[in-house]
């Protein structure tokens, strides 16, 4: 790292005509005092969490061996290239949805990241309890020292739930999606790449439709709007900063580009179809815009916090792409037929795949003395094991990051049987500064995600 005698403020944020462009952490962003310490700056830490659903067959994902030695199984095989820097969890079981008894896609994916059971109602009077990434937005060190305490992204909106209010064994729709506010109010997720990228970069002062279409007449992006300000700043950086900074704006405008792509798609090839702007036409580009913005919130450090559901529970995606034509719930209700199990093990491997492209990004993005994948800690997986008969044990959980070392990857931990899932979160929250005493009952570290005492 660069030593500089005069830092640039860390909030820097260069504006222009409805533009505010967060800069990521550069040397010159680090006191000459810090940088010359005997003991290392502490890195930023954040906390991610990527929800896939309908679970996973345990004989495609589990690893046969615990350790480091492991071989990676089928729905794994993706992680390759990043497996120094995952744990894989086994026996991690869902408590708040009341394993083996006959829990419901609702019950289940409401209980994921807050350990509670939920209260059955088709109406308003949601009762459930707060999620642990909502824990993390509320804490000092991560959720409030940034613009957006926290961001909830989707790749489908609620009304891809069959457009009711009541889903399955009488709860209310609401209860599928995994973020909780507090006891009684679900955070919306965002499924548009256009309106995270203008809540991330944009300074409309608003995300309405006549906000958007003002910007679009006005024909200037993000960054045409402020590079008479960013050729300025270039001209006093160092060498590695102007480069680590001429990376970060190629990201910016070719996410910029891939937008305006995707509305003109919109605009030409479904005419009749009403489609909101900024959503891909493509599945795999929709999920790669959301996984890019992701690093970039991250790399600028306007939020610490991130949800990402690839899916619902229930969903009824397709995947023609990698030849499965049948809807993903329907077929996650496979009856043990070997042929559509193998199709559900293909589409958590097609996730995979998607998940370690993102895991591999972070750690190409420089963040202080280390990556972003070295200082964020991530909890991949999905709230059922079996779907066809809808358990929650031994749910297909990984840990991926380097926490700012407080994680070692590239093994396998096999937990005692009936180990609560809230036993990780809770885990993760301490790792992560968060001054919890515990997290939905949990109390119990696991210790075995670090090996550090």
């Amino acid at each position: 790292m660069l030593v500089t005698k005069n830092a640039i403020p860390r909030r820097t944020i260069l504006r222009g005509v409805g533009t505010a462009l967060a800069l990521p952490l550069l040397d010159g962003m680090v006191p000459a005092l810090t940088a010359l310490a005997k003991t290392p700056a502490v890195p930023t830490k954040r906390l991610g969490v990527v929800i896939v659903p309908n679970g996973a067959p345990a004989e495609y994902w589990t690893p046969k061996t615990a350790g480091a030695g492991f071989e990676l199984t089928p729905s794994l095989k993706a992680l390759e290239p990043v497996r120094e820097h995952v744990v894989v969890m086994s026996n991690l079981d869902s408590v708040g949805a009341e394993p083996g008894r006959g829990t419901t896609h609702s019950q289940a994916a409401s209980a994921f990241l807050t350990g509670a059971r939920p209260k059955r109602t088709t109406g308003a009077a949601l009762e459930l309890g707060i999620s642990m990434d909502q824990v993390a937005a509320n804490a000092e060190g991560l959720g409030r020292a940034t613009q957006l305490p926290s961001l909830e992204l989707s790749l489908e909106g609620g009304d891809t739930v069959y457009g009711v209010a009541t889903c399955d064994g009488g709860f209310s729709c609401a209860y599928l999606n995994n973020s909780w506010a507090n006891r009684s109010t679900p955070m919306p997720r965002e499924t548009n790449p256009r309106i995270v990228f203008e809540r991330l970069f944009g300074d409309v002062g608003s995300t309405s439709a006549e906000a958007r279409l003002g910007r679009a007449q006005r024909q200037q992006s993000i960054l045409d709007a402020v590079m008479d300000k960013v050729a300025r700043m270039e001209k006093g950086l160092a060498p590695y900063d102007r480069r680590k900074l001429d990376e970060y704006l190629e990201a910016v405008r070719g996410i910029e580009r891939r937008l305006e792509m995707a509305e003109q798609q919109a605009d030409r090839e479904l005419p009749a179809v009403e489609s909101p702007a900024g959503i891909p036409l493509s599945w795999e580009e929709h999920a790669r815009l959301m996984f890019d913005l992701i690093v970039l919130a991250y790399q600028t450090d306007m939020t610490r916090v991130i949800s990402f559901m690839v899916g619902r529970e229930e969903s009824g995606a397709t995947y023609p792409q990698i030849g499965v034509t049948e809807p993903h719930h329907p077929l996650s209700h496979h009856r043990d037929n070997p042929e559509k199990i193998e199709k559900l093990a293909r589409i958590n491997a097609y996730h995979m795949v998607l998940f370690s492209d993102f895991l591999a990004k972070l750690r190409a993005t420089p963040d202080g003395d280390g990556s972003l994948l070295d200082h964020v800690m991530l909890m991949y997986g999905s709230a059922l094991r079996n779907s066809n008969r809808h358990t929650t044990e031994d749910l297909p959980i990984l840990v991926a990051g380097g926490g700012g070392g407080e994680i070692r990857g590239g093994r396998h931990v096999v937990n005692p049987k009936g180990t609560p899932l809230t036993d990780l979160q809770y885990t993760m929250l301490l790792k992560l500064g968060v001054p919890v005493e515990s997290f939905s009952g949990s109390t119990d570290a696991i210790r075995e995600i670090s090996e550090l005492a």
